[in-house]
């Protein structure tokens, strides 16, 4: 099998590999979408394929550290800094078709993906990184379209749950019970994003390796939900954190002040990809 292989190349397999089970992950879909919809597929791309996007990643140094108390975490988005392969992987979830195949699953028409990677791109998290609960932010980069899917594809192999840096999902809000996504080798995890979807990702336990994710976003013309409203990226507090809680719920009220009045804030975000 070509490991060099492009994003018209990766994107078919994934059609392919949404197609097998269209129905299941569609009644995935729908049996959550009352609270935080998502769907899960195991096995997205050839066992190869998936290894050699995860070697392929860069190293902690070459990538931007995002450290305070919302977040912990490596990221990057100027795609043309790393190895082709993982520019090629995240484009192909933009392709047409994948875009088709999602949009059929969650029944959301006119979706839109990123081509400026805002907020997405990859991502690398390693021992004691995590994310808060929080919402994304409610629109793109220049507040036209509304954020509406979140599309997480893991890469790091033989990773335990044990491990950490799994995705949680809080239906019921942050002090309700929590649904535990295994970021898992080769899975790809889609969720809702709206007003109510909190999630974050558990602290990771391992000193031996990192947690590896290729990340993508979708938009669309309206909100998932009529209540929707125009928030910036929001943090929380997890259950028993009361005093970063409190300091994390002023940092976002503060924010979302300034967007108020600055309607592309003040400070041009890095998370993008600059072509």
């Amino acid at each position: 099998m070509n490991l060099l292989m492009n994003r018209t190349e990766i994107s078919a397999l994934i059609v392919n590999r949404l197609e097998r089970e269209i129905d299941s992950f569609s009644s995935m879909y729908d049996a959550s979408c009352d609270q935080i919809g998502y769907f899960i597929v195991d096995d997205l791309l050839p066992f190869q394929v998936a290894m050699n996007i995860y070697r392929c990643f860069p190293a902690a140094e070459e990538m931007l550290l995002k450290k305070s108390i919302r977040e912990y975490k490596y990221i990057a988005a100027q795609m043309d800094s790393y190895s082709p392969i993982l520019e090629e992987t995240i484009y192909a979830f933009q392709d047409p078709g994948v875009v088709k195949c999602v949009s059929n699953i969650c029944k959301i028409e006119n979706l839109y993906p990123d081509k400026h990677l805002y907020a997405g791109g990859i991502s690398m998290m390693g021992y004691n990184h995590f994310l808060n609960p929080h919402l994304d932010n409610s629109h793109d980069k220049n507040r036209e379209n509304w954020r509406v899917l979140n599309l997480l594809y893991y890469v790091t192999p033989d990773w335990p749950v044990t491990n950490g840096g799994n995705l949680e999902l809080w239906p019921e809000g942050i002090h309700g019970k929590q649904i535990l996504i295994h970021s898992k080798f080769n899975r790809l995890a889609v969720m809702a994003t709206h007003t109510s979807s909190w999630h974050s990702v558990s602290p990771v336990k391992s000193r031996d390796s990192a947690r590896y994710c290729v990340s993508n976003y979708y938009f669309s013309d309206s909100p998932l939900r009529g209540s929707d409203n125009f928030h910036v990226t929001s943090f929380r507090g997890r259950p028993g954190q009361r005093i970063r809680d409190f300091i994390l719920r002023s940092d976002s009220s503060v924010r979302m002040m300034i967007r108020k009045l600055f309607k592309k804030g003040i400070i041009e975000t890095k998370h993008i990809y600059k072509k």
